[in-house]
């Protein structure tokens, strides 16, 4: 088991990896060794996952979740297929970890004394300069 929280774990069956051939810059090594790996996690499907996590995982994953609502992640950065598992892994763990704290719930808070005072100050200054601009009163 991967332990996530102290109250998730994910079964290391439900994470799928491919191995994939590395684009960028290499040399020989990149045209013949698969070193790039696909970690495949269905999120949608996943019976570790508690529902406000799962929401909360498929909103942070973003353009990574397919329409099937599986995550896919691509790590390439290391020379070898290990690290690059480890890698793709970690970033996995992070995600459900970042998903599974709950946002902060936003406090309502109201304008002060002050700040009213001086907003409709300005606003009175303002109307002032815009009224001067007018055509002059014909007597």
């Amino acid at each position: 088991m991967i332990r996530i929280t102290p109250r998730i774990s994910l079964d290391p069956r439900e994470i799928e990896t491919s191995f994939i051939r590395a684009s960028g810059p290499g040399g020989q090594n990149v045209n013949k060794v698969s070193t790039a790996v696909q970690l495949r996690f269905d999120v949608r499907r996943s019976p570790s996952l508690p529902d406000d996590v799962r929401t909360r995982l498929e909103a942070l994953a973003g353009s990574r979740l397919t329409n099937d609502g599986v995550l896919v992640l691509t790590a390439q950065q290391h020379r070898s297929q290990d690290r690059n598992r480890q890698d793709a892994l970690d970033r996995l763990v992070a995600l459900i970890q970042r998903a599974a704290v709950p946002p902060k719930a936003r406090r309502a808070t109201r304008p002060t004394l002050g700040s009213k005072t001086r907003r409709l100050e300005s606003k009175s200054k303002r109307a002032a300069v815009k009224s001067g601009r007018g055509r002059p009163a014909m007597d």
